[in-house]
Parts: C-alpha cells; sequence; structure tokens
C-alpha cells in the first residue's frame, strides 16, 4: 500500500486496499452524475457552491471561497441511489459502504459544530460536519482540521484501529485530504506503528492525501507563514467512532494543556450566522 498520495482526485476502498472509506476530489466543468451503490456519500464545498439533486429533492450548497474562510454547508446522499452536482469549484464526495438506507439531508452550515482543541502551539480548530453524534450516517465519519501557521494538530499521536474490549478505540481506515494556505506553503505529516511496520514522516502540499490503515498518527504541522487544512475521511465496521488512544508515550501532554491559554487566532473560521 503506498500511504502518501500526491495530487489526489480520487481514492477507493479498491485502490487503498482497505475494505471502507473512499474520497474523490472533483472541480466542476459541466454537472456530474453519480450512482451511490452500496455507498452512502458526503458531497462538500472545497472551494465553490452548487447543487445536489437527488430522489426528487434539490440540496443548494452556498459553498465557499475556500476552505480558509469559511465552515461550509454539505449534502448527504444515501446508497441505493444517485445524485447530480452541478456548479463551480472543487467539491469533496467522500464515500463509504453503508448497512442501512438513510434518508437524503442538507446540512446548514450554522448547525456545523465548531470545536476548538489543545492549547498553546497544539491549538487547533474542528469543524464536525459529519462527526459521529452530529449528523445521521451510517459508517461514514468526516470532519474538517485548521491549523494555524505554526501550530501542531493530531497530537499527541493517536490511533483507532483496534476495537477490541479494554482499548478504548473504534476501528477505523483514515485518510487525511490537505489544503495548505499560501503559495509554495507546506506541511509535514508522520504516522507509524509500535512495530516499526510504517514509520512514514512526509511533506505535504495542497491536494495531497495521506491513508492510515493503521497506526499512530500525528503530529500534522503547520509551516510557519503557512495556514494547514486537513479533511478526515473514516470508516470502519462499527459504528460512526472516533474513539482512539493515544501514544503513552506522548500522551502526558493533554495534562499540560490545563494550563495554558488556548491560541488566540482560534477559531479561523465560522459558518454566516450569528450566534
Amino acid at each position: 500500500m503506498h500511504l502518501h498520495l500526491k495530487g489526489v482526485t480520487e481514492i477507493t476502498p479498491q485502490s487503498a486496499g482497505w475494505t471502507y472509506t473512499g474520497l474523490r476530489i472533483v472541480t466542476l466543468g459541466e454537472p456530474i452524475s453519480v450512482t451511490t451503490g452500496e455507498d452512502e456519500y458526503a458531497i462538500l464545498p472545497l472551494a465553490g457552491h452548487g447543487s445536489v439533486e437527488t430522489e426528487g429533492e434539490t440540496f443548494t450548497l452556498q459553498g465557499r471561497e475556500s476552505v480558509f474562510t469559511e465552515v461550509s454547508d454539505f449534502a448527504y446522499v444515501p446508497r441505493d441511489s444517485e445524485f447530480r452536482l452541478d456548479g463551480t469549484g472543487r467539491f469533496a464526495l467522500a464515500h463509504a459502504p453503508a448497512r442501512r438506507r438513510l434518508e437524503p439531508a442538507y446540512g446548514p452550515a450554522h448547525e456545523v459544530s465548531v470545536e476548538i482543541r489543545g492549547a498553546g502551539t497544539c491549538t487547533r480548530q474542528l469543524n464536525n460536519f459529519l462527526g459521529p453524534g452530529e449528523f445521521p450516517a451510517d459508517r461514514l465519519v468526516c470532519v474538517e482540521v485548521l491549523t494555524p501557521e505554526g501550530n501542531w494538530s493530531s497530537y499527541p499521536p493517536h490511533k483507532h484501529d483496534d476495537a477490541t474490549a479494554g482499548t478504548g478505540e473504534a476501528e477505523l481506515e483514515e485518510i487525511y485530504y490537505f489544503e495548505v494556505r499560501g503559495e509554495n506553503g507546506y506541511g509535514i505529516h508522520r504516522t507509524y506503528t509500535a512495530d516499526a511496520g510504517i514509520d512514514e514522516t512526509v511533506v505535504v502540499t495542497s491536494g495531497d492525501a495521506f491513508l492510515v490503515p493503521r497506526g499512530y498518527h500525528g503530529p500534522c504541522i503547520a509551516a510557519p507563514g503557512h495556514d494547514l487544512y486537513y479533511l478526515n475521511v473514516l470508516a470502519g465496521p462499527g459504528e460512526p467512532s472516533l474513539a482512539y488512544s493515544d501514544d503513552p508515550a506522548h500522551h502526558w501532554l493533554r495534562d499540560a494543556w490545563a494550563g495554558m491559554e488556548t491560541d488566540p487566532r482560534l477559531p479561523m473560521t465560522s459558518d454566516r450566522s450569528p450566534r
């Protein structure tokens, strides 16, 4: 399995060499139609706006200028369906096989939960638009993470690959899809396993992805001068979850955050509604 993918346009479970998690990035020049088959889909504008037509309904996606400007609305389309996506700009189509068929749905930006995690130089923002318990899905979990220049996120390193009793984890396959603000910008990502079967530290730029089949992942580091964004797409055999366990060597950092202030640059983005 090749873990670091440059200039991603499509990741399927088959191409990734796993079972559940997929992602397609499309830049619209004309409408596209997608038959979902056994997969449920989340359609998220990255930069632009459009509409999703499915099962006699039309969901208008106001979208956004970029992932660094505001939280976006999105659409959910169930398995055994078809949708037509029309509009302008770049969209993420995240998907995973579903056991149950749910109803098509629209997720407005003002209902997306925005969470600040960490402290100090480990402060980051999560947009839980398809987080567990935030929006109904059968298996698919999607969240956005924004990391200000110079900060670390996905830290302490954590994993969710073993759902046996006592681990506190869910079993998940995870895609990191990256975008970086600014010309020549980049970030750094690490994934490793305790047995050293995987140990990769890579430079990531806009349009790159990293596949996490197992093991600890983190940190993601935003280079000075360049804010970092990533879309996490996760799915596994169980119910939607983000349950994890930290690398024991670095877990102590969470206690250290208790005495630190959060980074005042966060939240970096918000929705269009007054709170």
